[in-house]
This record gives structure tokens, C-alpha cells and sequence, in this order.
């Protein structure tokens, strides 16, 4: 996967279904943080999500111990999800690689091209500017019930039904 402009459903399902041990690194404590939402999503999903945040560093975020960073995990992850910012994903990266991860995934918004030139050249398959949370609802078919998988996608209203309208 050289091309970071498109990628191929079958190698986001093939990553999503090959990982099983995901280090977060900035995930938040804070509930309202997009860092939580996905962690608590793929946690439903079968993950064990790691959370990575050395200003949260000994900190519980849904039922797992944070870390300060990478070379503190107990074990290797399968994947390295980053939600920190282009410049700081290309340390990050070069975590994973020391550490002997499989993947490195880039949050939305999130590339470094040179990051990820390092990590394919090291083995590893890169994601960049996408969310695994996402990606595994389109993937997974979670999506089609609120119109993205049907092209049907708008931020128009429904109108009500009569029998509704009569009763307001």
C-alpha cells in the first residue's frame, strides 16, 4: 500500500481483521474526546485498545491503564493508532517500528508521508488520514443505516408524517 491518496477496502479489511492489540497514543481520559469515542468503540468491537498519554500516564480510561508512551507497554501492539499531529506521528512511527508493530494508522487529518516511507520500508502497512472506527463501520456494514454506504447522505430534515404533524 504505496499509494496514501486511496486505499483499498480489501487492505483496510485485511488490517482491521489481522489486529487485535491496538496502542492508542493520544487517547483521552475526557469523554467528549473523539480519542474516547473511538477506544470505547472498537473495544466493543473484539479490540484491546492500550491508551498512549504521558499526560495521562498511570490513569485508567476504560478499564486500561495509560502509558506514557510506546516503550512503555508491556506488550506489542498489532497496531499503533495515532491521534496526535503530523509532526509528532513521525516519532511515533518510529516507535512502532523499534517496537516491532504491524501497523501504523493515522488519524484523520493526520500524514507524514516521511513517517510512513520509514515504517513500509521497516514492514509495516500504513494507514494515514483515516479512522479505524470509521473505516470498520463502512467496512462492516454499521454504516448503512444512517446513509453513508447508500450514497444517500444529507443534512436536511425528514419531514414529519401527517398523522404527526396534526397531533403538534
Amino acid at each position: 500500500m504505496s499509494d496514501h491518496d486511496h486505499y483499498s477496502d480489501e487492505d483496510l479489511r485485511d488490517i482491521l481483521r489481522s489486529v487485535r492489540l491496538i496502542a492508542m497514543v493520544g487517547a483521552s481520559p475526557d469523554w467528549n474526546r473523539p480519542s474516547f469515542f473511538a477506544m470505547k468503540y472498537l473495544q466493543a468491537k473484539g479490540y484491546r485498545v492500550i491508551p498512549v498519554n504521558p499526560r495521562a500516564a498511570g490513569q485508567t480510561i476504560l478499564g486500561e491503564t495509560v502509558h506514557p508512551d510506546l516503550a512503555a507497554l508491556p506488550v506489542t501492539p498489532d497496531m499503533v493508532d495515532i491521534f496526535r499531529n503530523a509532526e509528532a506521528a513521525g516519532p511515533i512511527t518510529d516507535q512502532a517500528i523499534a517496537l516491532g508493530a504491524k501497523v501504523v494508522w493515522m488519524q484523520l487529518g493526520v500524514r507524514n508521508d516521511a513517517a510512513a516511507a520509514r515504517a513500509e520500508a521497516a514492514g509495516l502497512r500504513v494507514v494515514m488520514n483515516r479512522c479505524p472506527k470509521i473505516e470498520y463501520m463502512r467496512l462492516f456494514g454499521e454504516l448503512g443505516w444512517q446513509g453513508i454506504n447508500t450514497q444517500v447522505l444529507t443534512s436536511r430534515r425528514r419531514p414529519l408524517a401527517r398523522a404527526t404533524r396534526k397531533l403538534m
